[in-house]
């Protein structure tokens, strides 16, 4: 049995790790700012050991690392800025180094080792950068777009009218995964860290165009949904790093081997588009 240390326990990617590797017979710590919050306690009642810590209390790292014999590493930009992203990474990669751990998984971004130009793609590649020269055994496990953003956001917002605003062209495919896919391979890898260490893994499990995106939330919808595409200007009105992202969407696009990772990883669940999309509660989501 492994204990493994998961940031980011009570996000998307952590939380799907988490219960992937509490189901194989696992020990899960789970790493937290908020070990009071509802989802702390769902991890708990789950029976994962929940610890605070903080990327920016290195003593909290420390603590929280000591005695792990794994880590599974994820940092994110949003809400605070792409330096604190790498300055934060850069301290739990530090953090693992010095509790010696045998393998640290770190989750990424698809194409973000390409100099995509992407803000927050570019600080996911200073931390990948700085764990390939800590020393530890490393992989880095690099998901395409998420799945389950479309169940939430601008995107609940459309399909409240009908319609599936998406700022990419009808029929450029994207490559997708859900949280789900991301949590059941991490806990794959850190179950076999000798057949993964020193591998960088682009990860999805469907690709589709806004038009089928579309066309498949409608028939989960049960009813009809169309895609329309705002301009990158309103994009870049909110943000420049999505903005720029989906322009890198567009062109050149975001390819995976789907297939490839199927073939050869078929003890992994995989979910098409279709699948995700049938498993969600529609009705609660859209308030209906």
């Amino acid at each position: 049995m492994l204990t493994v240390a998961v940031t980011g326990a009570t996000g998307a990617q952590g939380g799907a790790t988490a219960r992937a590797l509490l189901g194989a017979g696992h020990h899960v710590r789970a790493l937290t700012r908020h070990p009071g919050s509802p989802a702390a306690e769902a991890l708990r009642r789950l029976g994962a050991e929940v610890r605070r810590a903080d990327f920016d209390d290195p003593a909290s790292l420390v603590a929280a690392l000591a005695g792990a014999d794994a880590l599974f590493a994820v940092t994110t930009p949003f809400g605070t800025g792409t330096g604190t992203e790498v300055r934060q990474g850069t301290a739990l990669v530090d953090a693992a180094a010095g509790a010696r751990l045998g393998h640290v998984v770190l989750t990424s971004a698809a194409h973000a080792d390409r100099g995509t130009g992407v803000p927050h793609f570019e600080s996911k590649r200073a931390v990948e950068q700085h764990l390939r020269a800590s020393g530890l055994p490393w992989t880095v496990i690099a998901p395409a777009a998420f799945m389950d953003n479309y169940a939430g956001g601008w995107t609940l917002d459309g399909l409240r009218t009908g319609v599936f605003a998406w700022p990419m062209p009808a029929d450029r495919p994207l490559a997708l995964i859900p949280a789900a896919d991301i949590g059941a391979f991490a806990a794959l890898v850190l179950q076999r860290p000798d057949d993964f260490a020193g591998r960088r893994i682009d990860l999805a499990s469907d690709t589709c165009t806004p038009a089928q995106i579309a066309a498949t939330l409608g028939t989960a919808l049960g009813r009809p949904v169309a895609h329309a595409q705002p301009p990158l200007s309103q994009v870049r009105a909110h943000s420049a790093d999505l903005a720029a992202m989906f322009a890198y969407f567009t062109d050149p696009g975001l390819d995976v081997d789907v297939t490839g990772l199927r073939d050869a990883h078929p003890e992994i669940a995989w979910h098409t588009f279709a699948d995700w999309a049938g498993e969600q509660d529609w009705t609660a989501l859209l308030g209906r």
